[in-house]
């Protein structure tokens, strides 16, 4: 069974059946390794000690140091190698309030603390190229083992067979060592010794050059007796060879002993861990998105700013141009979303990510560039959501009032720019995005007003509906202005209050007209 591969730089190996398959049985494919590492929470910092094969040490710091000198990573606050006798380590000093696995995750796609691994098994097969799959090359292997063991073993053979003939014409003078000894102490040529032992016992010319070459010492019955007594022995290891060789069976058998010797000499513990793919948590896109509170800055004349609150607390007045004015401000976080309404009837949707950070000292951001609007095209409001949650209201002249679910202009595709954002039918006096229902004062030519909850407003799944009537006008009449209930100064704001819609409204009394600057007005 193969598991898996194992590095020698530990690791983790990201585990797809799938692919890993396909490697095994194609010889090509890739998959993933990704690095170790632990949290320390007493010095807030992580510590990385096993590395994917594919990189090393000097290429993992140097991207996270570019990463976070560009801005990308705000969480880090220094890195340093500390390898030494005990082993590889790089350790990341972390800010105060980071999410340590949320951060690796991050480092994870953006540096090579993750890699995959690609295969290409090309090997020479008979001093042919080939890719092959695992399958291909154990055979090719197996078949290239057996060959070269029929040949060990024909070599075996042919050694012990050399040497049982050796032994087998020591064993003819065991029956006369004197006749020996007398041939070779008689023959007057050295050149003679051989054949004449050869004749003398009936021997051939190996055996008797074997017995001419012995020490003198050696030529005696109880040396003679302790050499031929190996014959037996090696007749029977010959036999054994042969058997082997006759036998594939045997052979394989022989391999997987060997392969059984070197594991147990060589074999160390797996180093690379296998985790399963599914078993990985796989942080969304936002989770990758700096998340920082900032405070949000737009000017009537379209000029956009996004201010980290951190860089605000030390920031001056923030610069407008000489005929600008800020005319309206929130706070959010950088992974908020961004929603824009103009007066062509059209909201534009931008990530506060993808919007660069800004400084009070600076213009901002023009939106007519940044969002592409047309060129006289203004955005009249602006709102930030995280999840879409709550409503817009919208009061037109013609006294209706339409209440449009958040989650209407949620889209899942990355749509820039959504078209009827709000109904065209009647000029718009005022919107507001909220959270839930609350007061606004409707005021009609100055002269009347009413105070009515947004709870009286049916709410609508669709962004271009025209509302209901919420003021009955007469000709003529239109709603002159819309405002919270909060910023219409009164001491009896019931007076003015409708539990009913449509309504007719009340005069506006004088008192409250000075309190608010209202113009004097003739009903009409």
């Amino acid at each position: 069974m193969l598991p898996a591969p194992d590095f020698s730089t530990g690791g983790q190996l990201i585990y797809n059946r799938s692919a890993l398959e396909q490697v095994y049985r194609t010889g090509r494919g890739s998959f993933k390794l990704r690095a170790k590492y632990r949290y320390d929470k007493d010095a807030n910092c992580i510590e990385i000690y096993e590395i994917p094969y594919t990189t090393n040490l000097e290429v993992i710091i140097d991207k996270i140091i570019a990463l976070v000198k560009g801005g990308k990573i705000r969480d880090i606050s220094d890195i340093r190698d500390e390898t030494d006798l005990n082993g590889l380590k790089i350790t990341i000093d972390i800010k105060k309030g980071t999410n340590p696995d949320l951060l690796m995750h991050k480092l994870y796609a953006m540096t090579p603390l993750s890699d995959s691994f690609s295969c290409n098994f090309n090997v020479l097969i008979q001093g042919k190229p080939m890719t092959l799959g695992v399958g291909g090359i154990l055979q090719h292997w197996t078949e290239f083992r057996m060959e070269s063991i029929r040949k060990q073993l024909a070599f075996d053979i042919q050694k012990k067979q050399e040497k049982c003939h050796l032994l087998q014409g020591l064993a003819e003078i065991l029956l006369d060592i004197d006749k020996a000894i007398s041939i070779i102490r008689h023959t007057e040529l050295e050149s003679m010794v051989v054949p004449n032992l050869m004749e003398g016992f009936s021997i051939d010319e190996v055996q008797a050059d074997y017995i001419a070459e012995m020490k003198l010492r050696n030529i005696n019955k109880e040396y003679i007796l302790k050499r031929t007594q190996e014959m037996e022995s090696l007749e029977k290891e010959i036999a054994d060879l042969k058997a082997t060789l006759e036998s594939n069976t045997k052979i394989k058998n022989l391999i997987c002993r060997q392969l059984k010797a070197v594991a147990k000499k060589y074999g160390k513990p797996r180093l690379t861990e296998i985790i399963q793919e599914e078993e990985i948590v796989t942080p969304t896109k936002d989770d990758f998105i700096e998340d920082y509170g900032v405070r949000l800055f737009l000017t009537e004349q379209n000029y956009f700013k996004k201010i980290p609150l951190i860089s605000l607390r030390s920031a001056g007045e923030q610069k407008v141009k000489d005929d600008d004015y800020i005319m309206q401000e929130m706070e959010s976080t950088n992974r908020g979303e961004m929603l824009f309404f103009s007066n062509q009837f059209n909201v534009y949707k931008m990530k506060l990510s993808d919007i660069p950070d800004s400084k009070a000292s600076s213009m901002g951001e023009y939106l007519q560039n940044l969002l592409g609007m047309d060129a006289e095209e203004k955005i009249l409001y602006m709102t930030v959501t995280q999840d879409y949650s709550g409503f817009m209201v919208f009061f037109f002249e013609n006294g209706k009032g339409a209440k449009v679910q958040l989650s209407a202009y949620a889209t899942k595709a990355n749509r820039r720019k959504l078209v009827n954002a709000y109904s065209a039918r009647s000029p718009l006096v005022y919107m507001e995005k909220l959270d839930a229902d609350v007061d606004f004062l409707l005021m009609r030519n100055h002269d009347k007003a009413t105070l009515l909850n947004t709870e009286l407003i049916p709410a609508n799944a669709s962004k271009s509906a025209s509302g209901v009537q919420l003021y009955t006008l007469k000709k003529n009449s239109s709603i002159t202005k819309v405002c919270p209930a909060a910023q219409f100064q009164t001491d009896n704001p019931e007076y003015y209050r409708t539990r009913k819609i449509p309504t007719t409204g009340h005069f506006i009394q004088e008192k409250d007209k000075t309190s608010n600057d209202v113009p004097g007005q003739i009903e009409l």
